[in-house]
């Protein structure tokens, strides 16, 4: 090569080093260190049980005895409308509305947001400061080796700072990364807790309107008792029954007394649940009272095959995030492995009085660049390790949260057709004892069966219903464990309770 062309090159290599780096920060600048996120890959399975649920649930006579069946559709977001109470639809929206719990969880979530914006703001922008100072300073001009008095003076100072990382191995977006993640767990707690609220209220309210239901045929029960008692003590007089039927009734009757109050004490404090749950006071007289005949079972049942269950039950999709933000703390983690390049820039005025402190002369100015990278650092590397460590921790913990919603799924698949035959056969008692009173009640009206008879013949058939209650509540209470199961509709995490503005706490 001869020197016409060498002297041509150098230009060229010259700026081939300059764009060299250039370059490099620029690609480095676009990458973030760690894997990006994946999310886990769905269940393979399509079915929920072993064995295959029948097309419909076993029909029986009476109320709640009508079959149910499963539907390939989604939740609805209102599932609990699907009760057909007008009473629970209200009690629920006001919960919705006015619970503690979901205050809470919503405050927990602004929380969470605000931190991403904190951080967002902190770590994405340049930071700009402004400086003010004054001082008085007094110069030895010995101690500089000069002569002469020494100096007594004012410094002024006013600047403007500018100072940005340029997060070449991208640490700052994997740390928001994880932060937004975060922000994604508990908006999917706050939609979790709405739904369990939900859920919880119509149970609830099944279940008081089971025990009200019981209380009355006991309490019917102990009246026939009573009747059966008072003709046995006539009976007695007359020398036709002896002492020890008498006792024997006797205790069967304090039996059946002393097994009412645990009863009520039971409606007492569901009644006190439901007002606290609905975000009130017991004594405030807020929640009403339900029956059974308040109620609609639902004749289609919404189901979700696997593989869309897992995105829309809050309890999964919480542990996603949580999996999501591991994900990210290991790339903040890796990232402090590379270069730090952070950059400042000032610019401001520097003068002896106030007068000339924004004078033609008194401009100052800098600009600094700063490179940082580990040479020796042995916990950086078992800060990856630990990173890791815990991203396969959440990883575990998201395919046992599948595994469990997977389970609870199936156990109220099962529930849903055993208690269906179980109401069938409870309701099949039922019918023979009915069959059995009213040939009584025929015997009675000619002659042939005594008024004890009857007693005994009511008595057994009220005894038959309070189990048949507690089954028509079961199937109830079923459905909406079915609801819940699926996830329940997709609810505006925002909209559950009244938006709340952030208070400064009070100093008093």
């Amino acid at each position: 090569m001869n020197s016409r062309n060498h002297s041509r090159m150098l230009p060229l290599l010259a700026q081939i080093s300059l764009l060299t780096p250039l370059a490099l920060v620029a690609v480095l600048a676009g990458c973030a260190a760690g894997p990006d996120f994946k999310r886990p890959v769905p269940p393979v399975v399509t079915g929920y049980t072993s064995a295959a649920l029948p097309g419909l649930t076993v029909a029986s006579p009476g109320l709640y005895g009508n079959p149910q069946q499963l539907v390939l559709a989604p939740v609805p977001v209102e599932w609990w409308k699907e009760l057909r109470s007008d009473k629970l639809t209200r009690l629920i929206d006001q919960a919705l509305q006015a619970s503690p719990t979901l205050a809470a969880a919503q405050a927990v979530l602004r929380q969470a947001q605000e931190g991403y914006a904190a951080q967002a703001g902190s770590s994405l922008y340049a930071q700009v400061d402004a400086n003010l100072s004054g001082q008085r300073q007094h110069s030895n001009s010995a101690a500089l080796g000069q002569t002469g008095d020494a100096r007594v003076f004012n410094l002024y100072n006013a600047s403007v700072g500018v100072h940005y990382n340029l997060d070449l191995a991208g640490g700052n977006r994997r740390a928001l990364e994880a932060l937004a993640a975060q922000v994604d767990y508990q908006r999917f707690q706050l939609e979790g807790a709405g739904l369990t609220l939900a859920a919880n209220i119509a149970t609830t309210a099944i279940t008081q309107a089971q025990l009200a239901s019981q209380v009355a045929a006991t309490q019917a029960i102990l009246r026939a008792q009573e009747t059966q008692l008072e003709i046995t003590h006539q009976r007695l007089a007359l020398g036709q029954a002896s002492q020890d039927d008498l006792l024997a009734l006797q205790t069967q009757l304090e039996q059946t007394r002393a097994s009412i109050p645990p009863l009520r004490n039971k409606l007492e404090q569901i009644h006190h649940l439901l007002a606290v749950l609905a975000g009130h006071a017991p004594g405030a007289g807020i929640p009403p009272s339900f029956i059974l005949d308040d109620f609609t079972l639902p004749a289609d049942l919404p189901l979700l095959v696997p593989s869309e269950l897992v995105r829309q039950r809050p309890d999964i999709q919480a542990a996603e995030a949580l999996l999501h933000a591991a994900n990210a703390e290991y790339g903040v983690a890796v990232s402090r492995l590379y270069p730090q390049v952070a950059l400042s820039a000032n610019l401001g005025s520097q003068a002896l009085t106030t007068a000339s402190l924004f004078g033609s002369g008194s401009l100052a100015w800098g600009l600094v660049g700063q490179l940082t990278q580990p040479l020796f650092n042995p916990g950086l590397p078992a800060e990856k390790r630990a990173a890791l460590a815990a991203f396969d921790a959440a990883a575990a913990k998201y395919q046992q949260t599948v595994l469990e919603a997977l389970r609870n799924v199936a156990d109220v698949l099962r529930a849903l057709d055993n208690d269906a035959q179980t109401l069938a056969a409870q309701a099949a008692a039922d019918a023979s004892a009915q069959a059995s009173l009213k040939s009584i009640q025929r015997q009675y009206a000619l002659g042939a069966a005594s008024y004890l008879q009857l007693l005994t013949a009511q008595q057994q058939a009220q005894q038959t219903g309070i189990p048949l209650i507690a089954a028509k509540a079961q199937r109830l209470v079923d459905s909406t464990a079915l609801y819940q199961s699926m996830g329940g509709g997709v609810l505006n995490a925002e909209s559950l309770v009244g938006q709340t503005p952030a208070q400064e706490p009070s100093l008093d």
